[in-house]
């Protein structure tokens, strides 16, 4: 039997908007996307990673009230949830494809703690670290 973690989940103001950037900007595909009434569980995968999924939530009840729904929208697009993280071989070459692809960036590739990062956030406001494997 395997065990891990399967699926770690984002909100998001717009989930097609965020399929489309992490589809079309990011290249993650899609992995399950499946509607119950108004709740629609949509998740992506990174081509490199088949057994993880990311997640691309609506804050919604039934699983919050509304005045919950609302303080969430509001803290996400402030940027005030931690980074994720996305590894790749060479961080300036992923960042300039990325902003080719329309990706805005907060922070560009940048040299310290023995590699380089750089950050940016989805439509949403989540943040991302851009690191390079060491």
């Amino acid at each position: 039997m395997s065990q891990g973690v399967g699926v770690v989940g984002l909100y998001v103001r717009d989930q097609d908007e965020a399929l489309h950037f992490y589809i079309e900007k990011l290249g993650f595909r899609v992995h399950t996307d499946a509607q119950n009434g108004d709740y629609r569980w949509l998740t992506v995968q990174h081509p490199d990673q088949p057994s993880f999924q990311l997640g691309l939530f609506s804050p919604q009840s039934p699983t919050v009230d509304a005045a919950t729904v609302q303080a969430l929208r509001e803290i996400v697009a402030k940027g005030a949830m931690p980074p994720l993280v996305l590894i790749v071989d060479d961080c300036r070459a992923a960042h300039d494809r990325m902003l080719a692809r329309g990706v805005e960036f907060t922070q560009e590739p940048i040299e310290r703690y023995g590699g380089v990062d750089a950050s940016f956030r989805d439509p949403s406001g989540n943040g991302w670290k851009l690191v390079q494997a060491r």
